[in-house]
C-alpha cells in the first residue's frame, strides 16, 4: 500500500526552508543545513555533512535497506539574490491563486521540501524495495556548484541520481555546459592626445570580437543536440583601460561558451587557443587567456533508452504531466557531476525554470505536492528493479 504526502507538512517545511536566506553570494547555507539535518535525523536516516568551506555545508542522509543499487535524491539549498520588484516578503512563504511564493519556491528549495517528503514515504514502504537511498543536498550550485564537486570529488558509489530543478514535473536528462574564459588583449599605452605612439587595446579587442562572432556562425552553432540545441560562443563582458587620457595598454573580454552533450571542455580550450593564435596571424592581435571564471560545470546527457529515464518518463506521465519528456536544459546543473562519478540521472521538480530567477519565484501548489510521489516512485521503480 503506498503512502501519500503531508501536504501540510510539505507546507510548514517549505515556508521554514524559504524563511532561511542563503542568497549566493555568499550563500551560508550552514542554517538550512542545520534544519534539513533536523529533519532527516528525526525520521531515523543516517546523516552526516561536509564543510567544504566556512559556512559552505552539504546534507547526506542515507537508509540502507538491503541488497540492491544505490539511489540518491541531489538538490541545493542556495538560491539567487532577492532583487527588487517582489509583491511580497521574499523570505516570507505567501500563498495565493494556488501557488506558493518567496525566494526558491522552485529553486530549489520546493524540490527539496518534496524530496525529503518522498524519502519519508519511501522509508515507511521499506517493503516495497531494496537497495540504498541517499539524500545529498549541497551548497552553491547557483555560481560554481563547489558543494556538488566537493562530494563528487570524494567518488561515492551511486547507480542512480534525481537531480532536483524547476522543470513543470517533466522529465529532463540533458543539460548544456558552460566554460568562461578570460581573454586578455594586450595594446601598447600612450597620451591619449599622440595615439599613433601606442597601440589601443580596445581597437585591438574589437578585432578579436568579429573573429569570436565568426567562430560563432561558422563552427560553434552548428554543433546541437536533439534535446538543448545549438552550442553557442559569445561575449557578455568587456572592460579595458584605466585612465581618461590614456591609451589602452590592455582589455579584458569575458568569453561564454555554451557546450552540448559530446563536447570536451578540454577540446573547446584546444579551439579557444587555436582562435588566439588565428588573431596574431591574420591581425597581430596579441591575446593570451588569463583565467577561467568558475562555473557550473560541463554539458551531460542521460541516454532516453536507460532504465531512469523510462522510470522518470513514466513516473511523469502517471502523475499527470502532460508533456512529460524527455527534454534538455539550455543551461547547467549539478547532474553532470553525478555522471562524472558513474551515476545515471534525470532531472525533475516543480515549477517553472522561467520565474526561477525572479521577483515573485513561486511554484504551483499541485506541482509541488505531485512532485514528491513523482521522485518516490521513480526511486522505487530503481530500487525494486534494480535499474
Amino acid at each position: 500500500m503506498s503512502t501519500s504526502p503531508d501536504a501540510a507538512r510539505m507546507k510548514r517545511e517549505l515556508a521554514s526552508l524559504i524563511a532561511i536566506d542563503t542568497q549566493n553570494p555568499p550563500g551560508h547555507e550552514a542554517k538550512a543545513a542545520a534544519y534539513v539535518q533536523q529533519l532527516l535525523k528525526a525520521e531515523g536516516f543516517e546523516v552526516s555533512h561536509q564543510e567544504y568551506k566556512p559556512g559552505r555545508i552539504n546534507v547526506i542522509a542515507r537508509l540502507d535497506n538491503g541488497a540492491g543499487p544505490t539511489f540518491a535524491f541531489n538538490t541545493h539549498m542556495d538560491v539567487v539574490p532577492v532583487g527588487e520588484g517582489w509583491s511580497s516578503d521574499p523570505f516570507t512563504l505567501t500563498e495565493r491563486d494556488g501557488r506558493f511564493y518567496g525566494r526558491g519556491a522552485c529553486d530549489c528549495k520546493g524540490p527539496l521540501a518534496s524530496m525529503l517528503e518522498a524519502m519519508r514515504m519511501l522509508k515507511t514502504e521499506r517493503g516495497a524495495w531494496s537497495g540504498t537511498l541517499l539524500g545529498i543536498f549541497v551548497a552553491d550550485e547557483e555560481i560554481a556548484s563547489e558543494g556538488a564537486k566537493f562530494y563528487a570529488a570524494g567518488r561515492p558509489k551511486i547507480d542512480f541520481a534525481v537531480v532536483g530543478e524547476p522543470t513543470s514535473n517533466a522529465t529532463f536528462t540533458a543539460h548544456k555546459g558552460s566554460l568562461r574564459p578570460v581573454v586578455r588583449v594586450h595594446g601598447v599605452t600612450a597620451h591619449s592626445g599622440t595615439p599613433h605612439l601606442g597601440e589601443n587595446a580596445i581597437y585591438r579587442a574589437g578585432e578579436f570580437l568579429r573573429l569570436i562572432a565568426e567562430h560563432h556562425e561558422k563552427v560553434v552553432r552548428h554543433r546541437s543536440h536533439p534535446l538543448v540545441g545549438s552550442a553557442s560562443v559569445t561575449v557578455t563582458r568587456i572592460n579595458g583601460g584605466h585612465a581618461d587620457n590614456v591609451l589602452p595598454g590592455s582589455c579584458d573580454l569575458l568569453v561564454d561558451r555554451r557546450m552540448v552533450p559530446g563536447e570536451s571542455e578540454e577540446v573547446v580550450k584546444r579551439e579557444l587557443g587555436d582562435l588566439l593564435t588565428v588573431a596574431r596571424e591574420r591581425f597581430g592581435v596579441r591575446a593570451e587567456i588569463v583565467d577561467y571564471k568558475a562555473t557550473t560545470g560541463g554539458a551531460t546527457n542521460t541516454p532516453v533508452e536507460s532504465p531512469i529515464a523510462q522510470a522518470s518518463l513514466a513516473a511523469s506521465r502517471a502523475h499527470g504531466v502532460a508533456k512529460p519528456g524527455p527534454f534538455g536544459f539550455q543551461g547547467g546543473c549539478d547532474l553532470v557531476h553525478f555522471a562524472s562519478i558513474g551515476a545515471q540521472g534525470t532531472v525533475i521538480g516543480p515549477g517553472d525554470l522561467a520565474v526561477a530567477h525572479k521577483p515573485d519565484e513561486f511554484v504551483p501548489i499541485d506541482e509541488f505536492i505531485t512532485s514528491s510521489l513523482i521522485y518516490r516512485d521513480v526511486a522505487k521503480a530503481m530500487l525494486r528493479n534494480g535499474g
